[in-house]
């Protein structure tokens, strides 16, 4: 339990982090690898190059800070990290050297306003949250390991498949290289994938949400090659993927995880909307609703850039003519003059609000989201002001977690 004393310090840093918490995350990372570089094999390049990381912990440090007086307001966004840590070999030893360096970050951009009063304050806070993910992903470890087919850390998965399935996404269907038992999953969950690419320092691991449905003898990964623009560079993951592995190869990879997951105990009509590569739980969920669950209704929106973008199309529609619950509606933004000529979508351009609305008809439903940020955003945004209750909307991100409840507000 923290003092009343170091709550209330903390409370009135509240002020100052919103102001200068990426700063201070930026800090934290630089002082942090710099004296343990090793832990660069756990993090993802991409996110720190791009700022995404620094602005995830500077958001879950606030959050942190103002309701440090009711840490249990935080648990969900604690057991949703505990599942990235877990999956990514995050163990309690780590703790201590980021408390360390998140206070020298802390005193580094503050300088002089960051007192002895305040820093013990964080220390002791910082110590009780510590405590609370390590707590928690004690659990999650113990689970993984302990399930049928489970197991600790990184286990050798052969690709038996290797499937392109679009212009852009390329599906791996894995088998574990030992022949046993593989972990069941959720719908929604993914899996970390770690390479150690030739040429690089470090080990990369990069999370790929499973997309096929559970009680398959294999795991199988939809990944979409990220081709880069002039902000940022191709990803070296998908990228190394999509050339270099090929059938035969080897991949580690770690037990499910995610909280992103279809909640079967919920028995009212399901809207699955996606975009892009977004699209690769759905399809998991979508399996599962149609294969387990016929009685409820079902809707499985996607937006794609246009038929060559589209991924496990052939899947999805075959799923929906053998199942009399499964409606399917596509939206493409720029569709080619062959889709115009197949037929291939249901509406042109983007997802809007009017005809969401025609296309859904009732409200009253469980929604999932996922897609690029700006995606989730408009669709949220749509669906609070149809009245859709901010509870029944789910949403999932691929990498750390952004902001799209301004959009909804």
């Amino acid at each position: 339990m923290l003092s009343e004393q170091s709550i209330g310090i903390i409370k009135s840093t509240v002020p100052v982090l919103e102001v200068h918490g990426v700063a201070i995350t930026k800090s934290f990372y630089g002082l942090m690898f710099e004296a343990h570089p090793e832990l660069m094999n756990i993090f993802n390049h991409a996110n720190q190059k791009q700022g995404r990381q620094q602005t995830a912990l500077a958001n879950t440090v606030y959050a942190a800070a103002v309701h440090i007086d009711n840490l249990a307001a935080i648990i969900p966004a604690v057991k949703q990290i505990a599942h990235k840590h877990r999956s990514l070999g995050v163990k309690p030893e780590h703790y201590p050297i980021v408390g360390k360096f998140l206070l020298m970050a802390i005193k580094d951009v503050l300088g002089d306003a960051a007192t002895d009063e305040i820093l013990e304050a964080w220390g002791e806070a910082y110590g009780v949250i510590a405590d609370a993910f390590i707590g928690v992903e004690a659990e999650m470890y113990e689970q993984s390991q302990g399930q049928s087919g489970g197991w600790a850390d990184f286990r050798p998965f052969r690709v038996e498949r290797k499937v392109q399935e679009s212009s852009v996404i390329t599906s791996f269907y894995l088998v574990p290289q030992d022949g046993r038992e593989i972990a069941a999953f959720q719908p929604g969950q993914y899996v970390s994938v770690k390479l150690q690419i030739p040429g690089e320092s470090h080990t990369h691991i990069r999370q790929y949400s499973l997309s096929d449905a559970p009680g398959k003898p294999y795991y199988r990964i939809s990944v979409k090659r990220e081709r880069g623009n002039d902000q940022f560079p191709a990803g070296i993951v998908s990228t190394y993927l999509h050339e270099q592995i090929a059938e035969g190869d080897t991949l580690h990879l770690s037990a499910p995880a995610g909280d992103f997951v279809l909640d079967t105990a919920d028995h009212r009509p399901v809207v699955l909307l996606s975009g892009g590569v977004g699209l690769t739980p759905m399809v998991s969920m979508l399996n599962t609703l149609a294969g387990q669950y016929p009685e409820r209704a079902v809707t499985f929106i996607h937006a794609a850039q246009d038929g060559g973008a589209h991924a496990l199309r052939q899947q999805v529609e075959s799923i929906a003519l053998g199942s009399a619950n499964v409606t399917v509606q596509y939206c493409y933004e720029r569709p080619t003059d062959a889709d115009r000529e197949a037929q291939h979508y249901h509406r042109e351009g983007r997802i809007e609000p009017a005809w969401l609305q025609s296309v859904l008809a009732n409200r009253d439903a469980a929604y999932y989201l996922c897609g690029p940020v700006p995606f989730m955003q408009s669709v949220k945004a749509s669906l609070i002001k149809w009245g859709v209750p901010g509870e029944d909307i789910h949403y999932e991100f691929f990498g750390p977690k952004a902001d799209i409840e301004a959009a909804g507000a």
